[in-house]
Order: C-alpha cells, then structure tokens, then sequence
C-alpha cells in the first residue's frame, strides 16, 4: 500500500473544547459543482411541478397546526375560560334520549374538539381559497376542504349542490324528481341526499 499525500481522518473522541468538523457558516458554498460521480451523489426530491409545491405546503401547514394543538393541548392550564357555550354542548349532548347524566369534563372535552374541528376545517377551507387565489373564504371553499378530505365524508350530505357544482364535483341528485317534469329547479332543496341502504332480510 503506498501512503498517501492526504492526511489520515483521525478517529476518537472529540473533547468539549474542540470540533469535530467545523460548522457550515465557515465555508462557503462551492461556485461551480464538484465532479462526483453521480451515484454517489445524495438526490434531493424537488417537487416536479408547482401542483406538487402547493401540496406539499399545504401538508407542511396541516403538521403545524397539529404540532401546535397539540403543545396548546398538552400546556392547557384554565379549563374555565372556553370560545363555545359549555350550556350549549351539554344541550346538544342531552338531545340524545340514551344520555341521562353527564360529567363536568365531558361538555368542556367537546368544547375542544368542536375548536379544533372548526379551525382545521377552516384551515383546509382557506387553502382552497388561496388556490384560487381569493382573499375571501367562501361556502364553496368549506365544500371542497369537506370533499377533499376523507374524513370529512359524513358531511358530504349537507354541502349545497351548487357549491360541488362550482367545484366540478357535481354528484347527480338521487330521490328527487327531474326539473324536466315540468317544476322548476329552486322547487327542490340545493342538496345532495344520499339514499338510505336497504340490507336485504332486515
């Protein structure tokens, strides 16, 4: 083997006072690119079109809000103060015939998930908006964060037709007569009514 003209790598433990490697503000990018062979060279994934941008920093936006909600959660101290009506929840949670008593925390856990269930929604609701390039959120903007988003299926029944329409998701309506029996088509209502399943020997 013949020695080199380049230092050997030394290997060891670093001490508190010494660097290993430098840090990266002490040299400056290279002007030109080094000749590495290219299976060598790590691929940095840049996104191919500005479709892929936009969704990536929509992705980037949604990890955010969570990682916030999240930590806002996790320090919550003041389970006194809430932006909905605890009165209003235990309400609606009393609607229901089965429920009989409900515990102090349950209306304030509720009150937290309709917060956060609200702004997300609304979060995906103006992304839309800036995809369009809107400054204005609108109902048709809620629309398509609700036709997007999986999880948002259970509220596909509610969105007016016209605002899916304008989305280019158009569902046909089911269960209502044709306007071209002779009503005209403000006489039926502008949703969506999805039919209800009949299991065969029920």
């Amino acid at each position: 083997m013949e020695p080199s003209s380049q230092p050997e790598p030394v290997v060891g433990v670093a001490t508190a006072g010494s660097q290993a490697y430098p840090p990266p503000a002490a040299y400056p990018a290279p002007a030109m690119p080094a000749a590495i062979p290219p299976g060598s060279q790590p691929a940095v994934p840049f996104p191919a079109n500005p479709a892929q941008l936009s969704a990536q920093h929509q992705l980037q936006q949604l990890r955010e809000f969570w990682a916030t909600q999240m930590e806002e959660i996790e320090q919550a101290t003041d389970f006194k103060n809430h932006t909905l009506p605890l009165a209003r929840i235990k309400k609606i949670m009393k609607a229901d015939e089965d429920v009989r008593m409900i515990s102090a925390e349950a209306p304030v856990v509720f009150a937290k998930a309709c917060e956060v269930f609200i702004l997300e929604l609304t979060l995906r609701s103006w992304m839309h908006t800036e995809e369009n390039k809107r400054r204005t959120l609108q109902k048709n903007d809620i629309a398509a964060a609700i036709t997007r988003t999986d999880i948002y299926d259970f509220l596909v029944d509610i969105i007016p037709r016209d605002d899916m329409k304008e989305e280019g998701l158009g569902l046909p309506r089911v269960g209502l007569p044709p306007a071209a029996l002779g009503a005209p088509a403000d006489a039926y209502p502008p949703y969506y009514y999805v039919p209800a399943q009949q299991v065969p020997g029920v």
